[in-house]
């Protein structure tokens, strides 16, 4: 269920990255108790309906009173342009409760954290928490494309020279090493290759991450990805026939948007829970049509030959789709 809350504040981080700052009234702080690391699901208007939006929490719930999360701009991406462009302090968005697990286990133990970009936005939360109210050590390596692109480089920077004991920071600047190397990383974290790894970043940051977390010698089930919800992506306008709760739904389909944001922007209400194309809550099968899935860690080949595809990775390759949760 959505609720509306109020933004207190907007904060600009950078030139293409601002912070909201969400206002929890006492009515609804059980609901949005969060853990560190976790996200909002924003609903953000678009074309008479809306569509949903995943922004990670870069605030601590062990250190902040009100909600934070931090949206990048994304070229041609819908949802954060309008946010960046329109969004100012008293206006309410309607929102869902926090979810997803990009998450640690114990504030205690030492963790690695590697994020590109708008990928330091979990990555904040969890280090304000574990110093705060945990024992951990925490060691970030940080990629950017240049200096004037680094989110919260004030607030690390002073959280680095407090902790400085508890807190390692690595900044890797594309305008002065290139892009980021599978082998250069590698080298940075071999000396951590025995503690949880945490990567969040866009997808090719994603994948070298990965191989160098490999080439380091961290094993794979130590490694914890949370990847970006792509904004656009290519494909077609297409109409949705969906059945759902008894009833059958035609709905258009714009190009570029996931299945689930048309269903949920629509005003029903799908099952869904990570969306990230590894919880299979939004699993449901294809009647007829063609569609594509950006991501996908949790159907195997039985699966797709039963006709079940993921709603929230789902993009329209032809004209006429049409699912069932039946």
């Amino acid at each position: 269920m959505t609720h509306r809350l109020r933004v207190a504040e907007v904060v600009a981080e950078t030139p293409d990255a601002h912070s909201l700052i969400f206002t929890v009234p006492p009515t609804l702080a059980a609901e949005f108790a969060y853990r560190p690391g976790q996200y909002l699901t924003v609903m953000v208007p678009h074309n008479g309906g809306s569509v949903a939006r995943c922004y990670s929490l870069s605030s601590s719930p062990h250190t902040d009173t009100d909600l934070k999360i931090t949206v990048k701009r994304v070229r041609d991406g819908q949802a954060s342009n309008w946010i960046c462009d329109h969004v100012v302090a008293g206006e309410t968005l309607e929102l869902l409760p926090p979810a997803g697990e990009f998450t640690p286990a114990s504030l205690d133990d030492d963790l690695l954290l590697l994020a590109g970009g708008s990928g330091i936005t979990p990555g904040m939360g969890i280090i304000k928490s574990v110093l705060a109210h945990g024992s951990g050590r925490v060691t970030l390596v940080y990629a950017n494309r240049d200096e004037q692109s680094v989110i919260f480089a004030a607030e690390l920077a002073e959280l680095a020279e407090r902790h400085g004991d508890r807190l390692t920071v690595t900044h890797w600047l594309d305008s002065e090493r290139g892009a980021p190397d599978a082998t250069a990383f590698a080298a940075l974290l071999k000396p951590k290759n025995r503690i949880d790894a945490y990567v969040c970043g866009p997808e090719p940051f994603v994948a070298v991450a990965r191989d160098a977390l490999q080439k380091a010698g961290v094993a794979p089930e130590r490694v914890h990805v949370e990847r970006f919800e792509v904004e656009q992506e290519k494909s077609m306008d297409a109409t949705l026939e969906v059945e759902i709760d008894g009833q059958t739904h035609r709905l258009p389909w714009p190009a570029g948007s996931r299945m689930l944001d048309v269903i949920i922007g629509a005003g029903l209400n799908p099952p869904f829970s990570c969306r990230q194309g590894h919880c299979g809550a939004c699993a449901l099968r294809m009647l007829r049509g063609k569609v594509d899935l950006v991501n996908n860690e949790v159907l195997e080949q039985e699966d797709f030959d039963e006709g079940y595809i993921l709603a929230c990775q789902a993009l329209a390759r032809s004209d006429e789709v049409s699912v069932t949760y039946y």
